[in-house]
């Protein structure tokens, strides 16, 4: 949503493009990416190009578009388009966003196609000025609250939470209510998952729900006075140079601009339900959370791997770049070599050219291809971190024997994914997840590996080193924290009735 009084580019080259067109054998099959969010209050500072730089490192969370928003006085500036950031922005765009405020987003679609006018921020119109918001998650209850703003007249102009979740902020501001205020009664019509970033011609918002089920982190900029940055994971911190202060908490706002820091818990029932997916496959490894990297804890989840079950070969190695940390880690405790088998094609993002028939057929080398002299003759222990639909892996498996590995055991580093998200990521309806539809003996005769082992609930939860009780697990258990309703879950649990 483009408003009147903003300057901003956007072109549609890609409009046409809808990845649900995408042959269901031809999308990746793991849990698609959340979204990533950035924001920045620095007048001193190229804000833009921080933010550029800051949605760079995040662009693993997301690469069907990119947008920023900056503020200059009352004016917004902003730029949004489908593709990888560094697709999507160039110099000369950068130096068309001034401003001393930045909110940026990288976009993998959960709620709304993938549609140049769904890409984010959203940008609104409201008495107190224009609002440009940043959204990581996904609500549950995008239909009672979509109902209750047409009724309103709101003018919905895409087909994403994320600009409800704006408009509903803007239908406050314009009955009267002031920025906080405002913005905490639209918070409270919100369910789900939201981290937010909302900017405006005062300051920098960043707002968690209150299970905090995706993460928010504020970082600092040196300077005098103290500069303020907000980002979904640490990495987006250290490209820019900025030093990790702390997490958003659970159900807080904090409120940046010229005074600093402020924090606010705007909901009293907030209860940690950190998503255990951002842990083990999601953020990069270098984040932090919980005090350490991620690449240290998936490290833990191959040792705890290798120890529930082990299995003797000669070669260990991890499929890249998630299921590496974890092969090393089963390789200690094994006392396996640890080898490279798979080499990754770094440069194969994510690509509209459809490959030919007999690409496909060739399997996933275009993204993925064996060594041989590595694997031939060689009884071969493949770590990965989820399996979704089984299609790429059953791939993967084709091409090491075809490399000449006489045996192939696989090792999943979480359980089996049984259910569908509802909190901002992109899953299948449950008669897609193969786990939901087969037991274990099933799934390694459909891979055909001579053995297949996943890693523990208990085992996963147990090597964070915190509670247990607070990561949202319900991939694996059905165990949703925040309730969905029955006509969406009706849309995606297609077997819960044959389960219970």
């Amino acid at each position: 949503m483009i408003p009147s009084n903003s300057k901003a580019v956007t072109s549609d080259k890609y409009a046409q493009i809808n990845r649900n067109q995408i042959n269901l054998d031809e999308r990746p099959d793991k849990q698609e990416e959340a979204c990533g969010v950035f924001g920045i209050y620095a007048p001193e500072q190229d804000v833009a190009k921080l933010t550029y730089f800051g949605l760079y490192a995040l662009q693993h969370r997301g690469q069907e578009s990119a947008g920023i928003a900056t503020f200059k006085g009352k004016q917004v500036h902003l730029y949004k388009d489908m593709g990888l950031v560094s697709q999507v922005f160039n110099e000369t765009i950068l130096d068309e966003l001034p401003g001393n405020i930045g909110v940026g987003h990288t976009r993998y679609s959960t709620t709304g196609s993938s549609h140049v006018a769904n890409a984010q921020p959203a940008v609104v119109q409201t008495r107190l000025g224009e609002i440009a918001l940043a959204h990581n998650g996904n609500l549950v209850n995008t239909k009672q609250l979509r109902s209750e703003l047409l009724e309103k007249s709101c003018n919905l102009t895409t087909t994403t939470d994320s600009e409800m979740i704006a408009l509903a902020i803007a239908e406050e501001l314009n009955d009267g209510s002031q920025l906080f205020e405002g913005a905490i009664r639209a918070f409270h019509r919100c369910q789900g998952a939201f981290s937010l970033v909302i900017g405006s011609s005062e300051g920098v918002m960043g707002v968690r729900d209150p299970n905090g089920i995706r993460p928010l982190v504020i970082g600092t900029l040196e300077g005098s006075p103290t500069r303020y940055v907000l980002a979904s994971e640490t990495c987006a911190l250290d490209i820019i140079g900025a030093k990790y202060l702390r997490d958003v908490e659970p159900g807080e706002l904090v409120w940046i601009t010229e005074d600093g820091l402020e924090s606010f818990q705007w909901s009293q029932k907030q209860e940690r339900k950190l998503c255990i997916f951002e842990m083990f496959y999601f953020a990069r490894p270098d984040s932090i959370m919980n005090e350490e990297s991620l690449y240290s804890y998936r490290m833990r989840l191959g040792r705890r791997l290798a120890k529930e079950s082990l299995v003797d070969a000669d070669i260990v190695f991890g499929v890249p770049d998630s299921g590496i940390p974890a092969a090393i880690g089963f390789s200690k405790v094994a006392d396996i070599p640890y080898v490279e088998g798979l080499i990754k094609n770094r440069y194969v993002g994510r690509t509209f050219i459809q490959p030919t028939q007999a690409m496909r057929e060739s399997g996933i080398r275009m993204k993925l291809n064996p060594l041989k002299d590595v694997l031939s003759g060689k009884r071969v222990i493949i770590i990965d971190d989820s399996i979704v639909r089984g299609t790429t892996s059953r791939k993967l498996v084709k091409s090491l024997r075809e490399a000449g590995a006489t045996e192939v055991h696989m090792r999943i580093s979480s359980p089996p994914v049984t259910h569908p998200c509802f909190y901002g990521i992109d899953t299948d309806s449950q008669d897609q997840l193969i786990a939901a539809t087969k037991s274990v003996e099933e799934i390694a005769k459909h891979l055909e590996v001579d053995s297949l082992a996943y890693l523990s609930w208990e085992g996963m939860l147990e090597e964070t080193k915190q509670d247990t009780n607070s990561f949202c697990s319900a991939c694996f258990t059905g165990d949703y924290p925040v309730p969905v309703p029955e006509r969406l879950k009706r849309s995606k649990l297609m077997l819960e009735e044959a389960i219970v």
